[in-house]
């Protein structure tokens, strides 16, 4: 038996499974990338950036960036490395998300025919790409409590605080999208 005869459709009953088949489709016609798929971790990464560039001159030499309970500074680090420290997992985190939608587009572009699947590959794909906002978000935010600190002895929330909240909307937008993907697979499974 060859490699390619194990892509041929299976059949069960006399009916051709269509999902399983590794068909690939004609380039250019099928699924392609949107920058939407990762508009959320790249306007995050842009905030950032726009942030850091405006706090940047405002920082003392030594910056405070762990904090006791009581807001007071524990530890200390230089103004270059704290920015360093800040920037890299915000570029590592959207590069991420760009590799993540990048692959499933590719890999939905040559082996899911879009007219077989019963959900739009695109919301998934939209999901998946822009999920890595939430941790990209908390990060955003405690760089933000780091700078305010530093520059204006100004605390916002506390972190824990604004990670709950982070992670309660994103279960519900995850729980909405749940019950959407569910609905359709009820609707299409009646058919």
């Amino acid at each position: 038996m060859t490699p390619l005869a194990l892509l041929e459709p299976l059949t069960s009953q006399g009916k051709t499974v269509n999902f399983y088949t590794m068909k690939e489709t004609n380039p250019g016609t099928g699924f392609a990338f949107h920058w939407s798929y990762i508009g959320l971790p790249v306007a995050i990464l842009l905030l950032t950036l726009i942030l850091t560039a405006f706090f940047y001159p405002r920082l003392p030499a030594e910056v405070a960036y762990r904090f006791q309970p009581d807001g007071s500074p524990d530890n200390w680090l230089g103004r270059d490395t704290i920015v360093l420290w800040t920037l890299l997992p915000q570029f590592l985190l959207t590069l991420v998300a760009g590799g993540t939608a990048g692959g499933i587009t590719i890999l939905t572009a040559r082996f899911i025919q879009p007219e077989s699947t019963w959900t739009n590959p695109g919301r998934i794909t939209s999901l998946m790409g822009n999920m890595v906002a939430l941790p990209q978000s908390i990060l955003l935010f405690a760089m933000l409590d780091i700078f305010s600190y530093n520059s204006y002895r100004i605390h916002l929330l506390p972190l824990w605080v604004f990670a709950l909240i982070v992670l309660v909307v994103g279960g519900i937008i995850l729980g909405i999208f749940f019950f959407q993907a569910v609905r359709q697979f009820w609707i299409t499974s009646k058919e």
